[in-house]
């Protein structure tokens, strides 16, 4: 997705399911490479009663890399995360 201040701000606060239909909660914020003029990932604040929220426990959010979704309309879709596939804050570290 080519990044301009109307796609960015368009997506704070959409609503985020998964591909199976799960809620996950609603974009936070946004990681960008500028040198690309792409979106890296985004960070989705994890609502307590989601599938999302059960998997991180206390953490307010997750960063899910943009190759993640699927699709953004009226809410964004991301592919289904099982308990397993959730990077540790350490990689996701070193990863950037």
């Amino acid at each position: 997705m080519a990044v301009s201040v109307n796609s960015i701000t368009g997506l704070f606060g959409k609503d985020v399911f998964t591909t199976r239909g799960y809620y996950a909660g609603k974009i936070d914020d946004c990681e960008l490479d500028l040198s690309r003029f792409k979106i890296r990932s985004i960070v989705v604040k994890a609502a307590r009663e989601s599938s999302l929220g059960k998997m991180v426990g206390g953490k307010k959010g997750i960063i899910v890399p943009y190759q993640m979704v699927q699709a953004i309309g009226d809410v964004v879709i991301i592919k289904h995360i099982v308990g397993s596939e959730i990077p540790a804050e350490d990689a996701l570290e070193e990863a950037a």
